[in-house]
């Protein structure tokens, strides 16, 4: 099994999107080139970085425009650099 691991300060995220047709309310197919991308993503791996404030398995907010997309052994990964993260998906309870 090959395995993807970030060099230098630079974090990998899964952007897998989910398959399947999206419809409106009154039955129009949204088509793949008209969606906008998600901008949160689940963290897969993180580079060389000095306390990071993330793990593996952490879910984050990122920059509309920054990282490089690629595929990998059929999934689609970004590798962006962890400045270009925006802040972090946290659970809390509800007040």
């Amino acid at each position: 099994m090959k395995e993807l691991q970030p060099l230098n300060e630079n974090v990998l995220l899964d952007i897998s999107e989910e398959k399947g047709q999206q419809q409106t309310a009154s039955g129009i197919i949204i088509p793949d080139s008209a969606k906008e991308k998600p901008q949160y993503a689940k963290v897969v791996a993180i580079g060389n970085v000095e306390n990071p404030e993330i793990s593996v398995g952490d879910t984050v907010f990122y920059k509309k425009y920054g990282g490089t997309e690629f595929d990998f052994e059929g999934n689609k990964f970004l590798m962006l650099p962890y400045e270009d993260l925006l802040a972090k998906v946290v659970e809390t309870e509800a007040i």
